[in-house]
């Protein structure tokens, strides 16, 4: 369990994280379950910087503390989280699809390989970058690695991601998130033959306690539905609409694991195509109520090549 709230002594600009220990992470050493609970409370630091912390004192427990320490269940840290070094961000002229733009937002077409926002030593490159390469303004509210980044899409998952220009549409978008009325809707290749035409899948998702790299449908984490629909069954696969009602890390590509369907070509739940980079998934429908106009905006991005070329290996007969 984290919580993040500002505290008084902490460093000029920094936040005070109050952490606790669950039972599924026992005995991994402190620097490390440090690195990833910061992790899940948006704070992008590696695990060096966390260890720099417990030896410099930032971090507090029951104990006088040191990076290899095993954490105990039930045990609380109070890590005093310094401000982040100034980051500016480099335009970079990176071809887009942009599907739309006005005043206030801006919606892209992502090709797959493509990050959307930079992290922590990887600063170039990114969809945020291209845009910044246009001239695009962007809000800061998301963060000075995110700025304007209302959602995400995975680097090796593809399609329709919105940016808000103004603080107004960044609020204005992330409450709608926040609310579940934004629509987006995906279009996937899954390894078998699903049996029923529609379902949903409501599993809770959460860090998978053995791979604390991965998502997985865990007891304690956060409730996630995902609803799928079949469009067409293949001989050895089955082409998916889906629509997200929540939206979790990794979410889809963790529920269809979850089911005994994984992605084609996923690198982490499922494995490797020939055919294809990445996860065949693409981010195909984006709507949402315009933050300053109130217009309903609905828009639709077409498969990517790579994705209709394996549907075609894999023999699809369905017209696009």
């Amino acid at each position: 369990m984290t919580t993040s709230i500002p505290m008084e002594g902490t460093p000029a600009g920094g936040v005070a994280a109050y952490l606790t220990v669950g039972p599924e992470d026992a005995g991994t050493r402190l620097d490390k379950w440090l690195t990833e609970a910061l992790a899940e409370l948006d704070f992008d630091v590696s695990r060096s910087q966390v260890q720099q912390w417990i030896r410099a004192g930032y971090v507090k427990g029951r104990e006088r503390l040191k990076p290899s320490n095993p954490v105990i269940p039930g045990d609380s840290y109070q890590v005093a989280v310094p401000p982040p070094e100034p980051i500016v961000l480099v335009p970079d002229d990176i071809p887009l699809d942009v599907v739309y733009e006005d005043d206030d937002v801006v919606v892209v077409n992502k090709p797959r390989g493509l990050v959307v926002h930079p992290g922590a030593g990887h600063l170039r490159g990114t969809v945020v970058n291209a845009l910044l390469a246009r001239g695009c303004p962007l809000s800061p509210l998301g963060g000075s690695l995110r700025p304007g980044v209302v959602h995400r899409i995975d680097k090796d998952t593809s399609g329709l991601v919105m940016f808000a220009k103004t603080d107004a549409a960044y609020y204005g978008l992330t409450r709608q998130l926040a609310a579940h009325t934004v629509e987006r809707a995906y279009t996937a290749v899954v390894v078998g033959r699903v049996g029923p035409d529609t379902g949903t899948i409501d599993a809770p998702i959460g860090r998978d306690p053995h791979h604390r790299q991965r998502m997985a449908v865990v007891a304690h984490g956060k409730r996630a539905v995902t609803h799928f629909t079949v469009r067409e069954r293949l001989p050895r696969h089955t082409h998916l609409d889906l629509r997200l009602e929540t939206g979790r890390t990794h979410q889809i590509r963790v529920h269809l694991a979850y089911i005994g369907h994984p992605l084609v070509g996923d690198p982490v739940y499922g494995r490797p195509h020939p055919a294809i980079q990445g996860q065949a998934l693409h981010a195909r429908t984006l709507g949402f109520v315009h933050p300053r106009t109130g217009a309903w905006l609905r828009f639709a991005a077409p498969l990517p090549a790579d994705l209709q070329g394996l549907l075609d290996e894999l023999g699809a007969t369905l017209l696009e």
